[in-house]
Order: structure tokens, then sequence, then C-alpha cells
């Protein structure tokens, strides 16, 4: 037997790994084969790093090839793992070539795609640091933030394309234009104008389609001269207004109530040769109907047929809801019978309308059988038939019958939906049995129901306005688990309730651990923070929010702007309020009556009164909006220090400006009367804005312990008083309104004062036979 050692084998050599030209090189020449299937790029999966890719996207063999480098491209978007977080080079490298062969629809996919997972906006900071972008590129990019939902991003790019001097697309317009107008936030309203001036200076020629967006944006703030306005100028670029132009104007005007301004513009509309057509009139009745005009709604109707414009079952959908909003079920159900003798068919919308208001007005008998008159006619519920039932048990704290209309609805083959559960829900919070919302939120699991964030949202407001904060947190964080997308409203709502339990720390928190799970926050979340920490005397915290807020590219409403101004008056710094108010003016804030209010309110409650007056003038002067609370604001302080002649004159000047004064405003002025003695001028006063019919319906809430008392002191007069008191007291209680005011002016004459308790009960006798009176048929 050989006893020699076995010699071993030698280690087998890796071979070196391919040198990157080589890569490229094969790489470059199986993607330009065409017989050569992707998957041969497998093997050199381990070495394709990104500067790799980068290379081969931009050799100048595969530059004429723009199907197979976007094949390419998605290729290693699937197969490299590294590849989608370093991608930005590549992605702009390969939209050339796509530009040049006019495939933008995938040029806009790509970019749709790399947008969604975009977290820090990356790219969005690439393309901004690029020396020399191109037209499409700039184009293109607009469009995809558009669509992504982030118009404030494809502003910053449109104002890339200013500064370049390089001229928008006509559609990439009106896309930034009708994305920016419909963002929630007034700064959006006022960057679409800035975007519609800026096209025109850059050489592009408006359409109808771009000034009807303009116009909308302007309706939106109410802005009605404005709008109309823009009705003239469009003759100037060529165009003329089409029906949408007018029926947009006339939606906002009808919506306010504006219905003259609605009949003038109508003239307006006929006299450039435009007809209404049904929107316009479908407008015009919705209008009416909305501030209980039935008459004037039955002879638009007439009008209607006159101009050949027969109504529509949308039409006759509206005119019933208008005649069950008033109570007036017996005429809706005539009207339903009309639209039938019309050949127009009840649809859904009919009878839940029908349904809805003999539901709302106590006709429960009436609603059932129209819930069996759907079936017997073959209209089939819909999920909005079944949530008007279970929402009216809900209402009436029936919730054994809610849910029994959900057994029923599930024995009946009809599913109930997320809506019909998230309102019992909601049911269930608001009368604190919150074991039962939970388990019908288990209940929906169990039937694999889509959750959202609806019920979820509606449990957390429910816990926070318990103050059961530490439950709701839980709820949040299991959330994912149990099926809920948790969004930015989730976290506000708990961040709220943080705030409002003065535990500001919590809130900040759950500030950051949403920003670590890469929710994204709104302008109304950020508001909730900014708010929050103001309320909690953080407002220099609240200031670091607003420039994160603004880092990250949002735009700041009016509802920042005035938090942190009131911030800082609460505080008692009303000179960085106004130093703050001046500097965001200069970055196009437009200070609102909520600003001035603020402000006022801040400059009477640090004792500078005279300068709260010089504001209010200033602010006057310039045909500024003001309201009752600033009215209030002022008449209280200057109450306070005794100026009641002052006080007076705001009060005529209120009635002339036809701001109405409210119960604010007459307890100021009865009470800094009183305090002062002069009684007889209190009682003479509210007496006189009773019989002019200016006294609001919220009666003079005084201090029903106290009497009014004159200088009289005498054991005689206090005998007449509680007589005179017990006598008014007697007559209003029966009813006998007018007695009791002429038995007033009788003790009044004598200098005879009543309680104050007394004083309440008559106020609110002549407020009742008021009301009564205006109430009765003429």
């Amino acid at each position: 037997m050989d006893q020699r050692p076995s010699l071993s084998s030698p280690p087998l050599l890796q071979p070196p790994p391919p040198a990157p030209s080589e890569i490229i090189q094969t790489v470059t020449t199986i993607l330009a084969s065409k017989d050569m299937p992707l998957q041969a790029l497998n093997t050199y999966i381990p070495h394709l790093t990104p500067p790799l890719i980068l290379s081969i996207i931009s050799s100048k063999t595969l530059i004429s090839s723009p199907n197979i480098l976007l094949s390419f491209y998605k290729w290693a978007q699937t197969n490299l793992p590294s590849f989608p977080h370093n991608s930005i080079p590549s992605l702009l490298s390969l939209l050339p070539s796509l530009f040049a062969y006019q495939k933008f629809s995938d040029a806009k996919s790509l970019l749709l795609g790399f947008i969604a997972t975009d977290r820090r906006h990356d790219l969005h900071l690439s393309i901004l640091r690029l020396t020399k972008p191109s037209k499409a590129l700039l184009d293109t990019a607009i469009g995809a933030y558009v669509q992504s939902g982030q118009p404030h991003l494809a502003l910053h790019i449109f104002k890339k394309m200013k500064r370049l001097h390089l001229r928008p697309n006509l559609r990439t317009c009106n896309t930034l234009l009708n994305s920016l107008v419909r963002y929630p936030s007034s700064q959006s309203v006022l960057s679409s104008r800035e975007v519609f001036e800026d096209s025109i200076k850059l050489g592009v020629l408006p359409n109808v389609n771009t000034f009807n967006i303009v116009i909308y944006g302007y309706c939106l703030e109410n802005k009605f001269k404005n709008a109309m306005d823009l009705l003239n100028v469009m003759g100037e670029y060529n165009c003329s207004p089409d029906n949408v132009s007018y029926n947009t104007i006339l939606n906002a005007l009808c919506k306010k109530g504006q219905l003259f301004a609605a009949r003038d513009l109508l003239l307006d509309m006929k006299s450039r040769g435009l007809f209404p057509n049904k929107t316009t009139f479908n407008i015009l009745v919705h209008g009416y109907c909305k501030l209980g005009w039935l008459k004037e709604v039955a002879n638009l109707i007439d009008l209607m047929t006159q101009n050949n414009v027969l109504p529509d079952v949308w039409t006759y959908n509206m005119l019933i809801n208008g005649f069950c909003n008033e109570g007036r079920i017996e005429e809706a159900f005539k009207l339903r019978d009309k639209m039938e003798n019309s050949n127009l068919l009840p649809d859904v919308v009919s009878y839940n309308t029908l349904i809805n208001g003999c539901l709302e007005w106590r006709k429960t008998s009436e609603a059932f059988k129209l819930v069996e008159e759907m079936s017997e006619k073959g209209v089939k519920p819909n999920a909005v038939t079944h949530n008007i039932m279970v929402k009216w048990y809900c209402k009436e704290g029936r919730m054994d019958d809610a849910s029994n209309t959900i057994r029923k609805m599930e024995e009946s083959g009809f599913s109930p939906d997320c809506v019909t559960y998230n309102t019992l829900i909601n049911g269930y919070c608001k009368l604190g049995n919150m074991g039962e919302a939970f388990r019908m939120m288990d209940e929906m699991g169990r039937k694999n129901m889509k959750m959202d964030t609806v019920t979820l949202n509606t449990v957390l407001h429910t816990l926070c306005r318990e103050k059961k904060l530490e439950e709701a947190y839980r709820m949040l964080s299991s959330a994912r688990k149990r099926g809920y997308l948790i969004d930015e409203i989730s976290y506000s709502t708990l961040i709220v309730g943080y705030f409002k339990n003065e535990d500001a720390d919590r809130a900040l928190k759950l500030w950051d651990e949403m920003m670590e799970k890469q929710i994204i926050p709104s302008i109304m979340t950020y508001n909730c923070i900014i708010g929050g920490l103001c309320q909690s005397g953080k407002t220099e915290q609240a200031i670091s929010k607003l420039n994160e807020l603004l880092e990250s590219g949002l735009m700041p409403d009016e509802i920042t702007y005035n938090t942190i101004i009131h911030g800082y008056c609460r505080e008692g710094d009303v000179d960085t309020a106004f130093q703050f108010h001046n500097k965001m003016v200069e970055n196009s804030f437009k200070p609102d009556v909520f600003t001035c209010n603020i402000l006022l309110h801040g400059l009477c409650g640090a004792g500078m009164l005279e300068k709260a007056l010089k504001l209010f003038k200033t602010w006057v002067s310039k045909g500024k909006v003001i309201d009752t609370v600033t009215y209030n604001t002022l008449i209280t302080s200057l109450c306070k220090e005794g100026r009641l002649d002052d006080a007076f004159n705001l009060l005529l000047e209120m009635e002339e400006k036809e701001v109405e004064p409210d119960h604010y405003t007459y307890n100021a002025i009865v009470t800094a009367l009183t305090d002062a003695g002069r009684v007889t001028e209190a009682e003479e006063f509210m007496s006189k804005m009773l019989e002019k019919g200016n006294l609001p319906v919220q009666v003079l809430q005084l201090d029903k312990s106290k009497t009014v008392v004159t200088n009289e002191t005498s054991e005689e007069s206090d005998s007449n008083s509680v007589a005179y008191s017990e006598w008014i007291n007697e007559l209003c209680t029966e009813g006998k309104y007018k007695d009791a005011m002429h038995i007033f002016r009788e003790s009044n004459q004598k200098g005879i004062a009543v309680d104050k308790s007394t004083y309440i009960n008559l106020i609110d006798g002549l407020i009742k036979r008021r009301k009564s009176i205006s109430k009765e048929p003429r």
C-alpha cells in the first residue's frame, strides 16, 4: 500500500471582474442587437452600477434608439436593487432621446413613476439645478408634478422657465393654472394669476379655456368684478367668452345669493349673442332654491320652456330638494308627480331627496312608503338611500335600528359600503359608546371591507374630544395592522388633541414620528402645529415650522399668517406682531378682515386704543372689508374707557355701512351705561333698538341675580319696582307682549326701574312676537 501523502489540488483562481469599458461595450452590443433578449444582461447584474448605467444610456450608439433605452432603463429599475434610489442622472440623460422622437407620454410616465416615490423631492431639485434644461423637459415636468397633485412644485419649474425666457406650451400653462386655482389655498389662486400674466409676457397666446380658468379663480375669491372684466379682455387675444365663461360667474354669484347681479350678467350674455343652455338654467334654479325663492324658480321653469330648453331630471331634483329644505313636503311630492307627467322618470336621487326630506321634517311614515315605492317602480336603492336611513336612526339615537338596517341590507343582497359603516361608527361615538364603535370596525374587517381613513379619523376625533389621548395613540399605532392607511389628518387630529390638553412636548414628538414615517404634511397639518405652538406660547417655535413649511415647497395661506400674528398678540408682543405682518405683506401676503381684527384686539388688549383707532381708520380708508367683530372690538374698548359718545358714533357707522350689530355690541354699550349709573339711557337705548328691529336674536345676557337701581333708595321705590316687574312678567307669560311693553314704558316715565330678569323676559317676548308676525301670511 502506497503510504505517500496525497498532493492537494491548487485553489481555483477567480477571473478578474470585467473592466467598466468592457461592460459598457458588451451591454451596448447586447442592447443594439435586435435578437438578443434583455435576460442576457442578467450575468452583468453584479457589475452594473448607477454610473455605468448612465454611461450606457448616454452612449452615442443607442441615442437614436429611444425604445431600447426605455426598455433598458425599466429593466434596471426592476433588476438592480440600488438603481431606483440613484437613477436621477440616468433618467435625465434618457429623457432627451424620448423628446427627440416625440415620445412625450413615455417621458411623462417615467417622471410620474419617479415622483410617486420621491419623498424628498430630489428630482425636483435636480431639475431646478440644471443650467440649460430643454423646454420639453420643463414643460413635461410641470405636467407630471401637476398630475401628481403637487402644483406648488410645478410652479417652481414654471418660474425657472420664466428666468430662462423659455415660452411654455399653452397646454402646460392651462394645466398649471387649473391645478393652482383648485388647490386648497388662496395663495395658490394668487399664484395662478401671476402664472397667467407671466405666460402672456413670455409670448403665450391664451385661449378661452385659459380665461375660463382665471375667471374660476377670481370667483373662488368672490372677486366677481375682476372675473367679469376678463370677459371684455378676451377680445384683445382673438377669443370670445363662451357659455362656460358666463356659467362659471353665474354659478359663483348664485352661490353667494347675488341673484340680481346674476340677472344682469344673463342680460350681458344675451347681448353677446350667447343663449342660456341647460347648465345656465340649472345654475339659476339651484341658486333660487338655495335661497328659498321657489316662486321665482317656477317663473324660471316657464322661461326655460319658452326658450325650448326643457327641464331635465337634474332640474326637477333640485326643485324637489328646494321644497324639502323649506319643509314643503306635499309640494315636493306634487312636483314629483308633474315630473312623471312630463315623461321624466324619477331616479334614485329623486327618491333619496324625498326620503331625506320626509325624515328631516318628521314625516317618517311617508319616508318608509317611498322606500317601498322604489322597489315597486324598479328604482334600485343605492348606497345613499341606505345611508340616509342609517343616518336618521343614528341621529335619533336608535342605534339598534341602524344596525338592523345594515343587516337587512345584506339579507336583501345589497352590501353596505364604507360610508354606511362610518355613519354607524360616528353615531356610536357621539353617544360615547366606544365599545360598539370598535365592534363595528372589527366587523368591517371581518367582511374584508376596505377600511378608509374616515373610519379611523372619526374614532380618533371622538377619543381626543373625550381626552382619551393614550387610547387614541394606541389606536393610531396599531392602525396599519388593522388595514388602515394613515394620513396627515390622522396625525393632525391627535396633535391638536395633545395641544388642547396642554401637552406641547407630546404633540411635537408625534409630529417627529409622522415625519419619520414619511407622511407628508399638508398646509392644513402645518397650520395645526403652528396654531398649537402659538396657543402654547411658543410663537418662536411656530416660526421655525413656518420656515420648514416654506422649505418643503408648500405655500402658507391666510390661516398660517394670521395664526402667528395672533400668537404674538396673545403673548402681548404687539410690536413683533406688526413687524411680522409688515414683512409678510412684502412677501405677497394679503391681510384680510381676520388679520385686522387680530391686530385691533392685540392693540386694545395692550391698552393702545388710540393706535387701534388709527389702524381702523387706515384700514377703512383703503376700502378693505370690516365686520361686526371689528366694530365690537373697538366699541368694547371705548366703553371700558368710558368713551360712550365715541362708541355710539361707531354704532351709527355700523348702521350706515349695513354691518349688523350682535348681542356683544349691545352688551358692551348697555353694560357701560348701567355701570355709569345711566340706567334710564340704557333702557331707552334697548327700547329704541327693539322698535327699529335692530335687536339680534341672541338676547342680552345680563346678570339675573342683580337688579337695576336708580338714585331712589326708598322702600316705596323698591316695592314699586317689584310690583311692576311681576306685572310685566305675568303679561309676558300670557303672551301679551304689547301690553307688557306699554307697562314697561309707563314704569320708565315714572322713574321706576324693573329688575334685569324682567327686562330679559320682556325683550325675549318681543322678539318672539316680532318673529311670529313676520311669519304670518300676508
